[in-house]
């Protein structure tokens, strides 16, 4: 049923071989998927929600009058929803606000010399896009995932969007509605796919039922989806491109067989392209867990997509000498969720430098993480997590500077700017310091007298400047064009 691919007595740790490549991983093309989305976009760019319409009868089989999701149609689900659900939503929803509520930054001010600061504040964005897939699977754990760090980021306005379901009137799933009355979200749309995307960046409908444009598009979903981020970034922000989902498990002798291959099944339950790679320093761990896939993925009701996941060049137990390759391989890998199942597990998790999740531990499955560890579960795939981080509070927030300096301040750094700008030959940048300080520059170097010799329509030959009085008709300068100074012409300058 899976590859085993055999690393030991390979110089894993020397630099000589290429570990990115030694685990395969599904072939997703997102290029080819451009050429799909790319008309999609600019249809929605052009004709809005009418096409957004056509595009739920072509895809999903149902014909909208309006793809706003309906107040009473959040309540109704919400009403409807199983109690047990419900409480799990709940519990789910308070972890990821507490967890989440931790990571808000706060507003930082530098003193960098005496009258100059430099504050890094954090503000967030104003309307995101939230896109909740609606596939081979439900998701309302998704919606917690998104909604949860945007709400406490502080964004102002929240959309979500969800591929409409023929079996519910074309509406999204009651699950997902219901998630998002609980998290008090009121701006549904019954819109999937590449559309939803092209929704979010351009905007359609009209009125009150109008999706505006958004800043932020977060949230996974198919390939067309991540085709259209790619598009579209740029006119928007986005998380990632999101592919299929991974496990990596880094185990010894010391694991559960039958915890392993259960770890390894439930996320290749996602979808057939999901990969699952178990890597071992142990002949015989990895033989029972071949063993204990035999017995169990016959008896999970997704068998067949299992089967395929499993099966694929993107799943493989992997053998190495011991741990310390392990970890290299891994690390190379940096797979979305990664589980330690080792002796000594946190201290082999602290080593860990590339991957979305780190699960430590035998009782720490990933499948916690995907609902109530209060992690979230938005995570980069396809190896970038050599670079990128999950979705977080931080995703929703913009770091800017805000430079403060007083004239003493400027003034004792000014002679360095104008170094530096001679050097890169930008000699305006150092003269927008230097006109602040004409008094310190040589006579013929200044830039001007007095302001009325430097523009001739606030001299005082048009009127009187102590008074402002003017007895001259306006020049072509436009309203106000002879009107004086309060002040004098260096003054004025440094202005």
């Amino acid at each position: 049923m899976i590859t085993r691919i055999d690393l030991r007595g390979m110089d894993l740790l020397g630099g000589s071989l290429d570990l990115r490549t030694v685990v395969p991983r599904a072939e997703l093309d997102v290029e080819t998927a451009l050429d799909a989305a790319r008309p999609i976009c600019e249809d929605v760019r052009v004709r809005g929600e009418a096409a957004l319409i056509e595009y739920g009868e072509r895809f999903d089989g149902v014909h909208l009058q309006s793809v706003r999701v309906a107040r009473e149609a959040l309540a109704n689900s919400l009403s409807t929803l199983d109690p047990q659900v419900r409480a799990a939503l709940e519990e789910s929803i308070r972890r990821a606000r507490k967890v989440h509520t931790d990571q808000k930054r706060r507003d930082v001010r530098t003193q960098v010399v005496p009258g100059g600061a430099v504050t890094e504040r954090w503000i967030p964005v104003d309307r995101v896009g939230l896109y909740v897939p609606g596939g081979l699977a439900v998701y309302p754990s998704s919606v917690v995932m998104n909604v949860i760090p945007a709400q406490i980021a502080g964004v102002g306005a929240i959309a979500v969007a969800s591929p409409p379901q023929k079996e519910f009137g074309g509406l999204p799933h009651p699950t997902i509605l219901a998630a998002c009355a609980l998290l008090g979200v009121e701006e549904v749309y019954s819109v999937g796919g590449a559309q939803a995307v092209a929704m979010f960046a351009y905007g359609a409908g009209q009125g009150a039922t109008r999706c505006a444009p958004v800043d932020l598009v977060t949230g996974p979903g198919n390939i067309y989806v991540a085709a259209a981020k790619r598009l579209l970034k740029g006119r928007i922000g986005i998380d990632a491109e999101a592919g299929p989902t991974e496990i990596a498990i880094l185990a010894d002798l010391s694991a559960s067989p039958a915890h392993v291959a259960a770890d390894m099944i439930s996320q290749a339950e996602h979808d057939p392209l999901a990969a699952a790679v178990l890597v071992t320093d142990s002949v015989a761990l990895a033989e029972a867990v071949e063993l204990e896939l035999g017995k169990q993925v016959p008896a999970t009701k997704h068998s067949q997509r299992i089967t395929a996941a499993l099966s694929g060049r993107q799943s493989a137990i992997v053998l190495v000498d011991d741990i310390e390759a392990g970890l290299a391989v891994v690390n190379a890998y940096a797979a979305e969720h990664l589980e330690i199942q080792t002796s000594n597990a946190r201290v082999v998790a602290g080593r860990v430098r590339n991957a979305g999740a780190v699960f430590v531990g035998p009782h720490s499955p990933v499948s916690l993480g995907d609902y109530c560890a209060g992690s979230n579960h938005v995570l980069p795939t396809g190896g970038c997590a050599c670079h990128s981080s999950g979705l977080s509070v931080q995703s929703f927030l913009k770091g800017v500077h805000i430079v403060e300096y007083s004239e003493a301040a400027l003034n004792e750094v000014a002679h360095h700017v104008v170094a530096l700008a001679n050097a890169e030959d930008l000699p305006a940048h150092g003269e927008a310091v230097t006109i602040r300080f004409p008094h310190e520059q040589p006579a013929q170097e200044q830039h001007g007298g007095d302001l009325g010799s430097q523009y001739p329509e606030f001299s005082g030959a048009e009127g009187d400047p102590a008074t402002g009085a003017n007895s001259a008709p306006q020049s072509d300068a436009g309203p106000g064009a002879g009107a004086a100074p309060e002040s004098n012409g260096e003054q004025e300058l440094r202005w």
